[in-house]
């Protein structure tokens, strides 16, 4: 048998299995070996029946006194019950459906067990244990490796899947350099398959997932260079050079740029002003002035004679920037465009043609900007805004438009830096770390369901002094498996509360023409208050809402809180964040400590990569990261680090992965990025 033979080579796999390791994304004997356990349960020890303790598993030997089936014996469904015995007391095994194992146990007999001991009418009882004849040689004695699993199979069905798949792993030849196994200590391939699987000590396993955290690791870290070297490699960028001034832009500013403001804008210069396209991401905290900075940059461009384009998510967020870089541009000469779905055939076609002459300075819209009928005539700056909305490929296919332009990318969605590096990894990370002064920080409140009456009649006095309110909800509508509330119910509630107030309602079900026509109501005051789904994460700005509540917070991550909360904050006046938590638990509790202290975005993505794991901060597959197998960005930091200096010097040496000896890197790279990279053979 080979690795990279079908699965069904291996004995016991047929059509039906072939099919359920094909839905678990297992195909060949190496993808069946890279299904890695989640854990492994430690059955080395036998438990005396009398010292186990309950309700944890544990591994009991016995003598089997007596076995009864009360009932019909014919019955499948007819429970087994087993008496055994050691040294230190009795344990009735009991099995429901038992009918089958009747004739299995001896009386006089001694057996394993493996399971958890429960307290049943003051009598110690096992259900549903794993057993096995004292000697066998299946005995459930040692580390045995638990798997995820799918309908289908049991953890017993895939453990001899996997021992009889290993055979394969002596094929497994070593891919990595001498060099860099001898540096960094690494066990072999080979070893490290059957150590995964079936390890004999702790020691066995440490080596094992080293080895294959460091593999899994360098290909990723491999990929992501050799995205970026291919970004720098693509040819000679459009060079905005340093002696364009902006000064005229600048002095038109009501404000100084703050310190992170300046030292990014310093970074985006200098990119713009070498010979290769910069590719750099801006990460700034909700309010902290990103698009001043792109702004500059835009206006660099237009005065070197090229055009800018810029992408917001949604339709309304693309008005909003239109709107305000009109503003600021129009008086200086530079024209402003905008490309949405919502204009009519006529109008789109007006603005496509004073693109393509370069009538048009600079180009706002949404994905209806990345459509084949969009021409520049001379495309020098690409901007996409809160790029967590936009995948790899639609930054790529807006870069597309022009020759090699120079591509910045905004998100306010504070990311780790640890996870950006890895997130973004073909992008030059900036982080605008300082606030604008003046601005008033958030007040942030926890409060409970007893609070109901006292937050409602809060929010209508600040409505009542001119203000609007946010109030948020997990949910669109009720449902009978979840314990909370949902917008629809909170709008019905708040419209028979608020009589004398303007109620409204908008979310992620509702076509896209309904949500702008409430949100543009919002914003220009025509609704006092908002119910909404977190569809209003990414919104427009708002300066007069002043009051976020955000209903059972326990189901909203750090991040996804911190964001909402940033809906308000945006002006002159006070705001107020409630948080209304429905079900307490320590994860809801700590993650409500740190949002009452704390208004840092990038501090509390620490704490929410923390408690929640990269897995779900990265949410969606969109940005084209592969998944990981085994590897934990966060357990694994200084791993990334030394695989980070190992994947550097391969792709200095060898850009393309040409080389020999990075033939099999090569094929790995190519297999974990699937279509999101794209490797010349």
């Amino acid at each position: 048998m080979k690795l990279q033979d079908k699965v069904s080579e291996i004995k016991g796999v047929g059509d039906k299995k072939s099919k359920l390791l094909h839905n678990m994304k297992i195909d060949t004997v190496d993808d069946l070996l890279h299904l890695l356990p989640r854990k492994y349960e430690d059955r080395r020890q036998v438990s005396y029946i009398m010292e186990a303790p309950f309700n944890k598993d544990v591994l009991v030997k016995g003598k089997v006194l007596a076995r009864q089936m009360r009932g019909n014996p014919y019955n499948r469904r007819t429970p087994l019950r087993i008496l055994v015995q050691d040294n230190s007391a009795d344990l009735e095994i009991l099995f429901f459906n038992g009918r089958y194992l009747a004739n299995y146990f001896n009386i006089g007999a001694e057996y394993t067990f493996y399971g958890k001991i429960t307290l049943n009418n003051g009598r110690r009882q096992m259900a549903h244990p794993e057993f096995h004849k004292l000697g066998d040689k299946d005995d459930v004695r040692g580390i045995f490796p638990v798997y995820p699993l799918t309908e289908g199979f049991t953890q017993a069905n895939m453990r001899k899947l996997q021992k009889d798949a290993l055979q394969a792993a002596k094929d497994a030849e070593e891919w990595l350099s001498p060099d860099i196994v001898k540096e960094y200590n690494l066990c072999g391939p080979e070893y490290a398959l059957e150590k995964i699987h079936f390890p004999e000590d702790e020691r066995e396993i440490r080596e094992a997932r080293y080895r294959m955290v460091f593999e899994e690791l360098l290909i990723l870290q491999t990929g992501l260079f050799y995205i970026k070297h291919g970004c720098r490699a693509a040819g000679d960028g459009i060079v905005i050079g340093a002696d364009v001034s902006v000064k005229e832009f600048e002095e038109r500013l009501s404000f100084k740029l703050t310190e992170g403001q300046e030292r990014v804008w310093k970074e985006i210069q200098e990119d713009m002003a070498g010979n290769r396209a910069m590719n750099r991401l801006v990460q700034g905290d909700v309010g902290s002035g990103k698009t001043i900075v792109a702004e500059l940059a835009m206006y660099k461009t237009v005065k070197s004679g090229f055009q800018a384009v810029m992408m917001a998510p949604t339709e309304l967020l693309a008005k909003q920037h239109f709107s305000s870089l009109k503003r600021d541009f129009e008086p200086l000469g530079v024209t402003v465009d905008l490309l949405c779905s919502s204009l009519k055939s006529r109008e789109k076609q007006e603005v496509l043609e004073r693109l393509k002459t370069g009538e048009t300075n600079i180009l706002i819209g949404t994905h209806a900007i990345i459509q084949p009928n969009v021409e520049f005539k001379s495309l020098g700056l690409v901007i996409t805004d809160e790029q967590h909305r936009f995948g790899v490929n639609q930054r790529t296919l807006l870069a597309e438009k022009g020759t090699n332009p120079n591509v910045l990318v905004m998100t306010a969605t504070p990311i780790p830096r640890t996870l950006a590096v890895i997130l973004y990894g073909d992008l030059d990370i900036s982080i605008i770390d300082t606030m604008p002064p003046g601005r008033k920080p958030i007040r942030t409140f926890l409060r409970g369901e007893d609070s109901r009456h006292d937050i409602y009649e809060f929010v209508r006095t600040k409505v009542k002094e001119g203000r609007q309110a946010y109030v948020v909800a997990p949910l669109i509508e009720e449902s009978e498996s979840i314990e909370c509330h949902s917008a629809e119910e909170l709008y019905e509630e708040l419209s028979s509360e608020y009589r004398d107030l303007r109620v409204g309602l908008v979310h992620g079900a509702m076509r896209q023409e309904e949500k702008d026509s409430v949100m543009e109501a919002f914003a220009s005051g025509r609704i006092d208050v908002l119910v909404s789904t977190v569809v209003i994460e990414v919104g427009i700005d708002v300066s007069n809402a002043t009051v976020m509540v955000i209903e059972n917070c326990e189901r909203f991550g750090l991040a996804q809180l911190h964001q909402l909360r940033g809906r308000v904050g945006r002006g002159e006046h006070q705001s107020y964040c409630i948080l209304i938590c429905g079900h307490e638990s320590a994860v809801a509790n700590k993650r409500n400590e740190i949002m009452c202290k704390s208004e840092d975005g990038f501090a509390i993505a620490e704490e929410d990569l923390k408690l929640r794991g990269p897995g779900e901060i990265f949410g969606t597959r969109q940005h084209g990261l592969p998944e990981l197998n085994i590897s934990d960005l966060v357990k694994h930091v200084d791993i990334l680090e030394d695989v980070k200096k190992v994947a550097l010097d391969i792709i200095e040496k060898d850009p393309e992965l040409t080389r020999e000896e990075n033939r099999p890197l090569r094929q790995k790279v190519k297999k974990m990025f699937g279509e999101n990279i794209q490797l010349n053979l």
